[in-house]
Formats: structure tokens, sequence, C-alpha cells
């Protein structure tokens, strides 16, 4: 028989028996694993892959192994549209956890909710990633509550730093968060004296740096992802800017403090999650991580760790074999729209995680980092309440 015909019937029969061929179950994990944003994908995989191993350890899934299929977005939306396509259409995956940059899970939520596939970001924040679909959820706050936080974190804690210049990426999380900040900072009266915005690709930045210089803000809040971001406060420096730099949950990873180097000194930052609040299961979890891997996990490998210790509960708690994989899939679904009540919600390293009608999740707080001696440590000011 032809290869090609051997192919084609054993996709058939794919079809046919679902995802249970070798007594495996399988969950895909989206995300740029190559690229400017490589950073954050190699901490998502790793999260995934230790918590996959751990209950692979401990007898996988009513006995079935846990494997994840790795799918690389680059953080570009072209490429997550191939990838929500790849994911959905095969009939042994089960549900995806991912995508971790707002515009590739933006892109993907319809193709996900036409072929009926859960998606559970540990990463997207942008206000509209959930609305309107019955199929995506999230398991970190949402822009609109992490840059009224910034606003108010900048009027209350920081009280000398009076005027802000804001510094925004181009795209649905940087756009989205910078109007958000925006609005909250004319509801607290903070004095917005200069507002710049940059693309993705963007290396140099001193044009925008030179007019932001001209009007002598206290504090650049910058509204992007690590790579820029480095770039942006490496050369700010350089140009003489003094002003003090705050960035979003983007630049929230190792890799800003190498870009950055040493002018990266101070920068204050938000992050949904630090170990040093999580307990002593997250501490557990940090050291099996170090172990591992070599090297400390970060927000966004926690933040992976419990997306996908979430999704193997809904498994366990759902899958039968005889159902069809879009019965199989529909109720994983169903299991996550019904964690959405404290009492039902899902307890992970990074706290409680249950869900609004939308999908968003409810009640996960903010934490502030600082840069000091080269290092991301747990900022001495926190706004909890």
């Amino acid at each position: 028989m032809k290869n090609w015909l051997i192919g084609l019937l054993l996709l058939a029969l794919a079809s046919v028996w679902g995802c249970d061929a070798g007594n495996q179950v399988r969950v895909a994990v989206a995300g740029p694993f190559t690229g400017s944003n490589a950073a954050f994908g190699e901490m998502i995989k790793r999260g995934a892959s230790l918590k996959a191993k751990e209950i692979n350890d401990a007898g996988g899934i009513n006995g079935m192994e846990l494997f994840l299929d790795f799918e690389n977005d680059t953080g570009k939306e072209k490429e997550a549209i191939a990838v929500a396509t790849r994911i959905s259409t095969n009939p042994r995956i089960l549900a995806v956890v991912g995508h971790f940059n707002s515009a590739c899970s933006l892109r993907g939520k319809t193709i996900y909710g036409r072929k009926g596939i859960v998606a559970l970001s540990p990463g997207s924040t942008n206000v509209t990633v959930c609305e309107g679909s019955d199929w995506m959820f999230r398991n970190l706050y949402r822009d609109d509550f992490q840059a009224a936080f910034i606003a108010k974190y900048i009027k209350n804690k920081l009280t000398d730093l009076t005027s802000v210049a804001v510094f925004y990426d181009n795209d649905a999380y940087g756009k989205g968060l910078a109007d958000a900040f925006l609005a909250e900072a004319e509801v607290l009266g903070l004095s917005i004296v200069a507002k710049e915005s940059y693309d993705r690709d963007n290396t140099d930045f001193k044009a925008q740096l030179t007019s932001i210089k001209a009007k002598n803000p206290d504090i650049i809040f910058i509204s992007g992802l690590y790579s820029q971001a480095g770039l942006i406060v490496k050369q700010a420096r350089e140009s003489g800017l003094t002003a003090r730099f705050f960035g979003a949950d983007g630049v929230d990873s190792p890799d800003f403090l190498e870009i950055a180097g040493e002018a990266a000194e101070g920068t204050l930052l938000t992050t949904p999650f630090t170990f040093g609040a999580g307990g002593d299961q997250a501490l557990k979890v940090a050291e099996a991580f170090k172990t591992e891997y070599g090297v400390d996990p970060d927000t966004w490998a926690a933040l992976s760790y419990d997306a996908v210790g979430m999704i193997a509960e809904a498994i366990e708690k759902t899958y039968k074999t005889e159902n069809s994989i879009e019965d199989k899939r529909k109720a994983i679904r169903d299991y996550l729209a019904d964690i959405d009540t404290p009492e039902e919600g899902y307890t992970g390293i990074t706290g409680l995680t249950y869900f609004d009608i939308n999908g968003d999740t409810v009640n996960k707080p903010a934490y502030v980092k600082i840069v000091k001696d080269g290092k991301f440590n747990t900022a001495e000011q926190q706004m909890l309440e």
C-alpha cells in the first residue's frame, strides 16, 4: 500500500478513535518559541513540561499519559492563524494552553470557537481576548485591571513623581494597555506630558526618546515587551534621560535585564505573580524547576504550569473513551465554564483561579517588582488591597 494511502487511513482511524491512541491524551501548548519573544516561550514550555512530567510520574490522567504538542506561533499573527488551524483540525488534540501574545490569541479565538476547542491563555491580557467566545479562558488579569493598577500605584505610592510619559508598542497588547492607563490617569488627575508609540520590530528609539526628553517627565510608562523595553531603557540612559521607568508585565523577563544592562536599575514593573508571594507549594515548584532546567522560573512558567494543571483536571473529570472528539472537547469547555465561584476554583501555585461568564479570571491580584542590584526583587511597597 502506498505511504500516502496509509497516512490517510491512519488519519481516518484517528478521527474515529479520538485522542486515546496509544493510551495517551494530547494537549497543545501554543507560544512564541522562536523570534523576538522566545524568552517568554522558553519559560512557557518549561513550566508546562514540568507540570506534565509531575502528572505522568504520578500515573497520568486516569492512567493515560499526558502528551504536550508544542506549536510555535513566533509571536506573530500570521503564524498564530496557521497554528490555530493546525491544532483545531488535529483530531487527537483535546485542548490548548495558549497563546501568549494577545494578538495571537485574538487571531486564534475565531478558529478555536468555530472548531470547538478550548484555549486557556497563561499570558494574553488584552481586554477583548475572551469576549464573544465560549471557548477562550485565561488565568491572569486583564489589561484594564493592570493599567488602572499601575496608574493608582504611581499616584498613591510614587507621590514625588508627578508627570508621566507613555511609550507604547502599537499592537493589541501595548496599545490596549496604554489606552486603559491613559483613561485611568485622567480620572486620577495624573499629568500626562508625552505619548509616543513604536512598532514591534523597531530597534532604534532615539527619535521618540528625544521628544519625550523635551517634555521632562518624572516617570515613563513602557507599555510593551521586554525585547524593546530593554533597548528603550538603555538608549534613554545613553541620551541623558533620568526619568524613572515603570513597565507592564510584558517586561517581566530575565532577558530584559540582559538587554538593558545597568540601565535597568530601579525599573518598576507589574507582574501577575511572584514566587515569594506564592507560599510553600510555589517554592517547592520553583526548586523542582531549577533542578530540572538549571534556571529559576518566572511568572509565565508558573502561569503555564497552572494552566496545564487546570486542563488536566478538566480532562480527568470529564474524559470518556467512547465519546467523539467533539464531545470530549465540549466537556472540557463546560467543566471550565462551571468553575465560576471561589468554592469551585482551581488552587494552583499562582493562587485561586475561577472564571466569570466571559472566561476571564476573577480577583487575581497584581504585584510590583523592582530591579535592584541587577535582579528582579519584590518591591517593598505593594498595593494588594
